[in-house]
């Protein structure tokens, strides 16, 4: 089963052709484009092109999009953070330095690992690499997650993600010192054209609202409060950074000089939803980890 996707060059830029394609969908990799090509699995005019080929206007791509290869994600015993499980849903809270989920050269010590050797039903939504999984948090980002047990839970969770229902708050630390004691960041955002594998501030990406609130200013940096109205990936990460207050300790958007922290200072500390079958609001907090609280401490 092949899923097929169509378009036109509608100006004649004379941009490469993987590159032309890579930026047709945000989850797609300029790898993952080239062995497509490689492959002659994009064809343009009906023929077989090279990754360097020039687009011109008029063209007719054709994309065959490979099915993803079924990875064989094994069950793994590990200490789980569990705050709440029923028949439909786990609310677990995720340490720094752990990936949610597997992907392709990475299929273990994830935390879909440890909740498939936990509990044998997650639902099946997201297929093989992603079971269960409504939403992610970056691996070096801890905190509070709700996974779905079963096809149903996982339609009713992602429908309140959508509505905007959904309650998320993080705690971050950043660089500077923010002058307003809160406002809102409303910025859309989609892949980096120079680095794809960074996100960015970009006109026609995804609609993307974060409000801030700050909870403590430790000169030269604040400790602030971020509540996402939508979740794109590296939201807070990409907000904060685009209104000049980069997250410490963050290796992709952070400054050069930033404090060793192994990755971000960003912790989801408040996760609320209605409960997808009983239909009650329910709400759950996670201190901030040891780590956080030890810096907060030394820079007061």
């Amino acid at each position: 089963m092949h899923n097929i996707k169509h378009c036109t060059i509608d100006t004649d830029h004379g941009e490469r052709l993987d590159r032309v394609v890579t930026a047709l969908e945000n989850e797609w990799s300029r790898s993952q484009v080239q062995q497509w090509i490689r492959d002659g699995l994009v064809q343009v005019n009906g023929k077989k092109e090279k990754a360097n080929y020039k687009c011109h206007a008029g063209d007719q791509i054709e994309i065959n999009i490979p099915e993803p290869e079924p990875l064989d994600v094994q069950p793994e015993q590990m200490e789980l953070d569990i705050y709440f499980e029923d028949e439909d849903v786990i609310v677990v809270n995720k340490p720094k330095g752990m990936v949610v989920h597997p992907a392709p050269g990475h299929s273990s010590g994830t935390l879909v690992n440890g909740l498939l050797a936990h509990c044998q039903d997650l639902s099946g939504i997201n297929g093989v690499l992603r079971p269960g999984i409504v939403h992610r948090i970056d691996k070096d980002t801890s905190g509070l997650l709700m996974v779905a047990k079963n096809d149903y839970a996982h339609e009713q969770l992602v429908n309140q993600l959508v509505e905007k229902t959904v309650t998320r708050k993080y705690f971050a630390l950043v660089h500077g010192l923010i002058p307003h004691d809160h406002g809102t960041i409303d910025a859309p955002i989609g892949r980096d054209k120079e680095d794809r594998q960074r996100m960015t501030v970009v006109d026609g990406g995804k609609h993307a609202v974060t409000h801030f609130q700050v909870a403590e200013r430790l000169d030269p940096y604040t400790f602030v409060e971020c509540v996402l109205e939508t979740g794109r990936t590296h939201q807070i990460r990409v907000h904060m950074k685009y209104i000049g207050y980069p997250l410490v300790g963050d290796p992709k958007y952070g400054p050069r000089k930033t404090l060793e922290m192994n990755g971000q200072v960003l912790h989801a500390g408040v996760l609320g939803f209605i409960h997808p079958r009983k239909k009650e609001y329910m709400e759950f907090s996670s201190p901030l980890p040891t780590y956080f609280q030890d810096l907060l401490v030394s820079l007061r």
